[in-house]
């Protein structure tokens, strides 16, 4: 098969790299891919907002399937006009993917569909929205109505932090037109875990339960970024849980979905509070999480293609993925300043040294590759993921692979994977 990906994160580095070693991958494509995405596939110079330019190409060069890695283009529309030129896509509608694009109308829908998830409502007006929390009081929750990169989510410890960022978002723009409306919810105590599903609109599978590490810095501390770090398997989701959440949130989505008339192929990201009344959905994402797809990865051991085109197919139910009984965690690096202003055109070296290690991948997010050189060119800009019979040598195998990186201009967090080890 000729494959194009979508994307030019860590998580389509990952995503690249599986389906890579698949022996139905004659050709792999990636728009519009970067440095690291560069050594396992012909990378393409096409943004992945731009719907026309990437429909060209996939007919002009015969691709037969479609991986759609970030949010913006499903909500674009990407797939809906590639299927109607006959091209498979892993990736929901545009239509179904309004359940990440508009965290109001997810809200709404469950709902509708008796969906458990925290307390709410929706405001598109500052006043209102500061009445609505002098009533509620805090911590309070206030989330961007639209995509906002991750960053999109406060968590108010005061009424006065609370009011600060209604006029961030409102006002001031933070988050330009995504901020114009906000969600203001209840404050749910727990612990976070991220659940994937595999639907082909009618059956789900889960895939192995994960948990990343949204915060800047360790402990949990600072601003919302797109994810810090992320490990796989959680000790919090057990066999027991995993049903509960297919039984209450994920087959009631499905089949909600489907009666709304926008029926969802793809992968289903459910970000999870486990409360003390059982697990809540804090939000939907409409495609795999990042950094989350690359410690997955790591661990798949059945064929990537197969899986993928499962859910195209229609025939989840007849695909049994097997798994390493390996943990596996990641670590992201990032350009210092992020999630706010930040330098591009730093350096990385050192990462000929981690190259040929079989329990150490290092997938890329943003970067180039110039003249031998691999160029820091985003906020995220590499994940250090490692592999091994346990997380906490997994997580010293991760760290041990970054003091080989000679990169003064990145940080990191040195605590990913701190709750499973400390319990």
């Amino acid at each position: 098969m000729r494959i194009l990906v979508i994307g030019s994160g860590g998580r389509e580095h990952a995503l690249s790299w599986a389906i890579s070693k698949s022996p139905k991958c004659k050709k792999l494509y990636c728009a519009p891919g970067n440095g690291g995405i560069s050594q396992v596939a012909e990378c393409v110079n096409i943004a992945a907002e731009d719907i026309d330019s990437l429909v060209k190409f996939t007919l002009a060069n015969n691709i037969d399937f479609v991986v759609i890695g970030p949010e913006t283009p499903l909500v674009l529309g990407l797939t809906d006009r590639l299927e109607d030129v006959g091209v498979k896509v892993f990736g929901p509608s545009a239509k179904a993917a309004m359940i990440e694009a508009s965290k109001g109308l997810m809200k709404d829908f469950c709902t509708k569909f008796n969906i458990p998830t925290a307390e709410y409502s929706r405001f598109d007006e500052c006043d209102a929205a500061k009445e609505y929390i002098r009533g509620r009081g805090a911590p309070i929750v206030i989330k961007a109505d639209g995509l906002a990169a991750g960053k999109g989510v406060v968590i108010c410890r005061s009424q006065n932090e609370a009011y600060a960022t209604i006029d961030h978002m409102m006002k001031e723009g933070q988050f330009g037109a995504a901020g114009t409306t906000v969600v203001i919810e209840e404050f749910m105590e727990g612990e976070e875990a991220s659940f994937f599903a595999l639907t082909d609109g009618k059956n789900a599978l889960p895939l192995v339960s994960a948990q990343d590490h949204k915060a800047a810095f360790d402990g949990d501390q600072g601003p919302n970024t797109g994810g810090m770090g992320a490990y796989t398997p959680t000790t919090i989701i057990d066999t027991r849980l995993e049903k509960e959440v297919m039984k209450k949130i994920i087959k009631p989505t499905i089949e909600g979905l489907a009666a709304e008339n926008m029926p969802y192929k793809g992968l289903l990201y459910a970000g999870l509070m486990i409360t003390s009344n059982g697990p809540k959905l804090i939000e939907y994402n409409c495609r795999f999480g990042d950094p989350e797809c690359q410690a997955l990865m790591v661990r798949l051991k059945s064929d990537a293609l197969d899986l993928l085109l499962a859910s195209v197919d229609g025939c989840i139910a007849t695909i049994k993925p097997r798994w390493s009984t390996n943990s596996a965690l990641t670590v992201v690096m990032a350009a210092k300043g992020y999630p706010g202003i930040y330098e591009k055109g730093s350096v990385i070296k050192g990462l000929e040294k981690l190259e040929k290690s079989d329990d150490i991948n290092i997938f890329h997010a943003g970067t180039s590759y110039k003249n031998g050189e691999y160029i820091a060119e985003g906020g995220r800009v590499l994940s250090i993921t490692a592999t091994a019979p346990t997380l906490e040598e997994a997580q010293e195998k991760a760290y041990k692979a970054i003091s080989k990186i000679d990169w003064p201009q990145g940080f990191y967090r040195k605590d990913i994977g701190w709750r499973a080890i400390s319990r």
